[in-house]
């Protein structure tokens, strides 16, 4: 089994009609080894369920999304946009669900994006009068985000270390990005609520911890339970030397929860799209056969008293 964040970001296939959107190599160092992006080795890394701590889990995934940001980009950069707030794969739109608050009343907002990829959500909450700043581990992904364009600030930084002074923002969002990938989520929660003005909202989505106990398939095959939803131990990528290429951790619906209240945050709502009719694509394991009978995604709003 597979855990279902894995093929959101693991699954990508090179296009057979766009060349990669940057097309020079860049040398990445990963736990003592080269690789340049765009032509790393033949040898698959071993999949695996270990322990994985914070500073393994850091840089295995900056290494991760640094190599793998142009795939990622030529694949579902489409269906985010350049300018889009889409909170995941059932394509669930800021625009309408207003979960920051209605787009009228973002105008002068300081808003953090973490997680930010090619800060297309940034793009969109810029293009309501906000003042966001766009922040990802992947260097990579953040010359994606330049390319695009935009006039707000990208800041290359740890979401665990979050670089801006107390009480910065008034706002701060994360659609798939970083929750999953940290080994210590309280600790990214507790810097986020830092940074936020007190009053200030946050609101993170990521795959449903539900479907960890599932296949991560599209089809039938997933939709079967094929694992304990209560096995909390991290999937992992590995190469040869037992280095993590790749890590992402569970946590179920009850450990988000505990995790927001141990940071000192005030859970409002949790969200559960529904699988809309008008999406008839598919996404790594999401689909509309699986959306129409289990969540795929949750979306947790939360506030700073």
């Amino acid at each position: 089994m597979s855990p279902p964040e894995r093929v959101a970001a693991r699954r990508l296939r090179k296009s057979t009609t766009r060349e990669p959107i940057i097309q020079e190599p860049e040398v990445h160092e990963t736990a003592g080894t080269h690789e340049a992006s765009g032509a790393a080795g033949t040898d698959e890394p071993e999949a695996t369920r270990r322990d994985a701590g914070v500073t393994e889990s850091s840089r295995a995934n900056r290494g991760w999304w640094d190599r793998n940001a142009d795939d990622y980009q030529v694949e579902h950069g489409t269906f985010l946009g350049d300018d889009r707030f889409v909170w995941g794969p059932e394509g669930l739109d800021e625009i309408e669900a207003e979960l920051l608050g209605p787009p009228e009343e973002l105008k002068g907002k300081d808003v953090l994006e973490i997680g930010a990829g090619a800060a297309q959500c940034a793009r969109w909450l810029a293009a309501q009068g906000a003042r966001p700043v766009a922040l990802d581990l992947s260097h990579r992904q953040l010359q994606h985000a330049l390319r695009i364009g935009g006039s707000f600030p990208l800041v290359c930084a740890d979401a665990g270390d979050l670089p801006f002074a107390d009480a910065s923002f008034d706002l701060a969002c994360s659609a798939y990005g970083a929750l999953p990938f940290v080994a210590d989520p309280v600790r990214v929660l507790r810097e986020v609520r830092r940074v936020l003005r007190p009053g200030g909202r946050f609101v993170f989505s990521v795959t449903h911890p539900i479907r960890w106990a599932f296949p991560d398939e599209p089809g039938p095959e997933g939709l079967s339970v094929s694992g304990s939803y209560f096995d909390r131990t991290p999937y992992v990528e590995q190469d040869e030397a037992g280095n993590a290429v790749y890590v992402e951790h569970h946590r179920t619906v009850g450990d988000r929860v505990r995790d927001v209240v141990a940071a000192g945050l005030r859970l409002v709502d949790l969200v559960e799209p529904e699988w809309p009719a008008w999406n008839t694509s598919e996404w790594g394991g999401w689909s509309p056969l699986r959306g129409n009978l289990i969540p795929g995604t949750a979306i947790f709003v939360c506030e700073r008293d």
